[in-house]
């Protein structure tokens, strides 16, 4: 398995089902840490890098990776809506974990003045704000990688059950490390490694995103409940192969005034 994969990456090729088929079964029921310090010591990934939102839970699987290599690239995609308290978070985490591999993308600024030159898109359009302040975005940082690692689990919302640890997307390796954990799990590891805990959690923020799409949540929600309240929409896409239509220009919906 690892010399077929080393030899594929060499030719440049793609990772394919099989392969995700193939570690799924190979670390089924090893514990993400010894998974992931036996995949970069085997060298079989190519080149990858983590994506992280810097959110609630996002600390877990950022001390995982620095245990494994510390070398590992770190991909944060500022939508220019976030959270001071996120920016400043992960300014906190990359030092305290010794992750200094670290890069910003950001939306395309041509891109902004075409279809959100208010900054209002999230009020009436959230698929499309999503699509070019985060989807596109990040699909520019992964160019050239041949994995990447992801911090989702399936206990946050329906949308995320029967995860996967590793999956196929678009011609990468997906891998999931904490899939599987529970809060329970990522509570736990918080507090046997003196974790800092995102700033905003304390107030009610179980899931933090952008800042005009993020509220509290209600004691017995969903933990993503708080993520685009009042839509009909659970994920900004980057988890989708699917990605939403956007309007080629900032055009209002017939009738629009912000409820603000």
């Amino acid at each position: 398995m690892a010399s077929r994969i080393k030899d594929r990456i060499d030719t440049a090729a793609r990772f394919t089902q099989a392969d995700a088929d193939a570690l799924n079964a190979r670390f089924a029921g090893v514990d993400p840490g010894t998974m992931l310090t036996q995949l970069f010591a085997d060298h079989d990934l190519g080149r990858v890098a983590v994506v992280s939102s810097f959110g609630t839970e996002s600390a877990v699987l950022l001390h995982l990776v620095a245990q494994a290599d510390p070398t590992t690239e770190v991909i944060f995609v500022d939508t220019l809506k976030m959270f001071q308290e996120t920016l400043d978070y992960r300014t906190l985490l990359l030092d305290r974990l010794g992750l200094h591999n670290s890069s910003v993308v950001q939306p395309d600024a041509d891109v902004l003045a075409k279809k959100d030159d208010s900054g209002l898109r999230w009020s009436y359009d959230p698929d499309g704000c999503c699509e070019i302040r985060k989807v596109e975005p990040l699909k520019r940082a992964k160019n050239g990688l041949d994995a990447w690692i992801s911090g989702r689990k399936a206990f946050q919302s329906v949308t995320r059950q029967n995860l996967p640890r590793f999956e196929i997307e678009d011609g990468r390796l997906k891998i999931n490390p904490l899939g599987d954990w529970t809060k329970q799990d990522l509570d736990a590891y918080f507090a046997a490694h003196d974790l800092p805990r995102h700033p905003l959690e304390a107030l009610g923020y179980l899931s933090v995103g952008c800042e005009p799409c993020t509220s509290t949540v209600k004691p017995g929600e969903d933990p993503r409940a708080g993520r685009w309240r009042g839509w009909d929409k659970t994920e900004c896409g980057i988890h989708s192969s699917t990605v939403p239509e956007t309007r080629d220009s900032e055009e209002l919906p017939p009738g629009f005034e912000p409820a603000f």
